[in-house]
């Protein structure tokens, strides 16, 4: 689990660093409306990161107990309830606690990065044989002979 966490990280970080330069570049260097350019930036990490989670973080042997369709379909459910709560949180808890909006953003976000992780590894990515036998999903996988 620590090496499926630290690949975790790397993609989010990776993302995170492709999201700004798209949306950057494409606003500043390209002239496009900051709008559109937060559009395509967004939509282009989202993209990454499913596939960096797909084929980076989440290696095991065997196939995938879903299919790549309700994956994605899961994938997108969880990005938006990350976003709807990171959205509501950021807007609603500032006022109520009398703190500022980036301390409700980082505690926001150190509640949901690791929800969306157990998430990831439970309930989307895992591979076939979690469907068969649990155990399987705690234990390390076995050496490619």
């Amino acid at each position: 689990m620590l090496g499926q966490g630290l690949r975790f990280g790397i993609a989010g970080a990776s993302v995170a660093l492709l999201y700004v330069a798209v949306t950057t570049i494409l606003s500043d260097a390209v002239g496009l409306p900051f709008e559109v350019a937060l559009v395509i930036g967004f939509t282009a990490s989202i993209c990454t990161h499913f596939t960096l989670q797909r084929y980076f973080v989440w290696l095991h042997h065997g196939d995938f107990a879903l299919s790549v369709r309700v994956q994605a379909l899961r994938y997108l459910l969880v990005a938006g309830c990350q976003y709807g709560l990171t959205a509501a949180s950021t807007a609603v808890l500032p006022g109520v606690l009398d703190v500022r909006v980036e301390i409700v953003y980082l505690a926001t976000f150190a509640v949901v990065t690791p929800t969306a992780f157990v998430f990831f590894r439970r309930g989307i990515f895992h591979p076939q044989a979690l469907e068969e036998h649990p155990e399987v999903a705690d234990s390390p996988p076995s050496p490619v002979a």
